[in-house]
């Protein structure tokens, strides 16, 4: 369990230029208008949030602006709202503090900004270094647009620098995301994040499955190209610490750490989530709503649910368990619990040394399985 003192921040930034046809989050296109309206209520939501003392003096350890993409604000005010951040809370010394950018939406002149202006770490949404690629998943831009991102964003001082990657794309061969992995590796990031792609209902390329203008995703194959990543990645130096993780020595992320160690995390903006003391609440989904609500001087709450103890250790078990650590076995109760922990020992998904309980490599293959037999 992460020390209970270390507590995370999390900004939602809900705009992005254009949607891909695999995203199910809650965006909206930044229009200038609506830019506006999100910063104006966003500083709202700090000073609301720093005088209800949610975080009871706790010094923030990081702070991860995700989205959509954040590099839609302009840098000067992302920097402005990190300057109000750090007056209304403490924050440690050595913060971390993460922005998630679009390759083709961020200058040189934009990274030095940010560096500048306090951010410590970047991570480039690559998706693929193939263009190929992203005609079936709606992304814009091209695949050059990350080496170039990735040079200026070390030119501007970042020494932290994540790449995102996609696999099981349709009509991606093996060989396509063993060449994506080889390209990527040229960039010298420090954290690499390989994500198998995923079919939400309701996105656009949910439909265009249906309708066969797509292929399915290939189950056997994601298994296939996750083994790949794992070998080459390690060949390269990086350690993979989380299913879908890699870092060189020290880079972990240290924000999403947080979330697989049971750390706590207050989340801002539109649909932005918390766990503070044993709690989970959400924000609204909405912009006008939210904005309404700050205007208000209400927090634009939705849910607000009180994990008992066994909830939360059920939380800190399959959350730890997508560490490669794993969970320590003194952490984990329950006569019913053992039993399927024992089912899933035979089967061959998890094992232990009788101090500790980690997914096996088939076990991280089918984590998702093993996370609902544990519930």
């Amino acid at each position: 369990m992460t020390p209970a003192s270390d507590i995370g921040l999390y900004v939602h930034i809900p705009f992005c230029q254009h949607r891909c046809h695999f995203c199910a989050f809650y965006l909206e296109m930044a229009h200038v208008d609506r830019l506006a309206r999100f910063y104006s209520a966003l500083t709202h939501e700090i000073v609301l949030q720093g005088q209800s003392d949610v975080l009871h003096g706790r010094t923030l350890q990081s702070i991860y602006w995700g989205g959509g993409t954040p590099t839609a604000l302009p840098p000067d005010q992302l920097v402005a709202l990190l300057k109000v951040i750090r007056t209304t809370w403490p924050t440690s010394p050595t913060v971390e503090i993460t922005v998630e950018a679009h390759p083709s939406s961020v200058t040189c002149e934009d990274l030095m900004v940010l560096a500048e202006g306090g951010f410590t770490r970047i991570s480039f949404g690559a998706e693929s270094m193939r263009e190929q690629d992203f005609i079936p998943i709606g992304r814009h831009g091209r695949a050059c647009d990350t080496a170039t991102a990735v040079q200026a964003a070390r030119t501007a001082g970042f020494l932290n620098i994540n790449l995102d990657l996609m696999y099981g794309l349709p009509g991606q061969s093996q060989q396509d995301w063993q060449q994506t992995l080889e390209l990527m590796l040229q960039l010298d990031p420090s954290h690499v994040s390989c994500y198998a792609l995923t079919i939400e209902e309701g996105t656009r390329l949910a439909q265009d499955i249906v309708q066969s203008r797509v292929p399915p995703v290939d189950d056997q194959l994601q298994l296939d190209m996750g083994a790949v990543a794992e070998q080459i990645l390690a060949q390269a130096g990086f350690v993979q610490y989380e299913i879908s993780n890699y870092a060189k020595p020290g880079r972990h992320c240290r924000h999403n750490v947080l979330y697989w160690t049971g750390g706590e995390y207050l989340g801002l903006g539109p649909s932005a989530q918390s766990y503070v003391s044993g709690t989970r609440f959400g924000n609204v989904a909405d912009l006008d709503q939210y904005a309404t609500s700050l205007n208000e001087n209400r927090l634009p709450l939705t849910d607000c649910t009180r994990l008992s103890p066994g909830e939360q250790e059920r939380d800190a078990l399959v959350f730890g368990l997508r560490l490669l650590r794993g969970v320590p076995l003194q952490a984990i109760t329950g006569a019913e619990r053992d039993s399927e922990i024992d089912r899933l020992i035979a089967r061959g998904l998890l094992t232990t040394d009788h101090e500790r309980l980690w997914l096996t490599s088939l076990g991280r293959r089918y984590a998702d399985s093993v996370a609902e037999c544990l519930f």
